[in-house]
């Protein structure tokens, strides 16, 4: 058994004989063999990082879509909200409306007592009360004499001529009418007049014709 000789590295063996060329290829073998290892590791990398964007792919899209679900399911609770906020007010509306249409009679006898100086005494405080909470619940009264008639808000019980009016116009309040906001509960029934056939021209035509005889008649062509 031979003993190696400390500080002095193993060669391969070469011939005797042979130069120092064939010595440096007999070592090749080895060198190429240490060079391939780090090439495979590299490849493993690759492989590795590839697959590790492909599932960040995923879980990115996976997220964008619970993010779009997430957005829409919001966008149907505010759609929701809203729908069960406007029904609420319109029930709201619905039941003041109704319960404030069944006061109006009794409205309507409180002020025909006012009219006949009958709104005395405690009556007249109960009254007043009642008229009080209405107007907060937004019962708004309407309808006054010489006002235009408008058949929108107004109803004619009674129609006459007059030879004082314009146009059609209310010259009489029969029964108030009532509104909670832009809703009319109640149409103003009243009595109407209208102009009187063949009455004389308003005061500006009077005006005018008289302007006219003063300059000696119209201007003829």
């Amino acid at each position: 058994m031979s003993e190696e000789t400390p500080g002095f590295e193993e060669k391969p063996d070469v011939p005797s004989g042979a130069n120092p060329e064939d010595a440096a290829q007999a070592a090749a073998p080895s060198t190429a063999e240490e060079g391939a290892a780090p090439a495979g590791d590299a490849a493993q990398n690759s492989t590795a990082q590839a697959g590790l964007t492909a599932q960040l792919d995923q879980v990115r899209t996976a997220l964008n879509e619970r993010t779009l679900d997430l957005q829409r399911l919001q966008a149907e609770y505010q759609n929701y909200r809203r729908r069960v906020e406007r029904d609420r007010i319109t029930v709201k509306e619905i039941a003041v409306a109704q319960l404030l249409t069944e006061l109006l009679p009794v409205l309507d006898d409180i002020g025909r007592a006012r009219e006949h100086s009958e709104l005395v005494g405690g009556f007249k405080s109960v009254a007043e009360s009642l008229e009080t909470v209405a107007a907060k619940m937004g019962l708004q009264q309407f309808g006054k004499e010489g006002e235009p008639f408008d058949p929108t808000v107004h109803e004619a019980l009674m129609h006459s001529y007059a030879p004082d009016v314009t146009e059609t116009t209310c010259v009489a309040i029969l029964q108030p009418g009532y509104r909670i906001g832009e809703r009319t509960i109640r149409p103003a029934r009243v009595a109407v007049a209208e102009p009187q056939p063949g009455a004389a021209p308003a005061a500006g035509a009077k005006e005018e014709q008289s302007a006219d005889e003063e300059s000696g008649g119209p201007d003829e062509g």
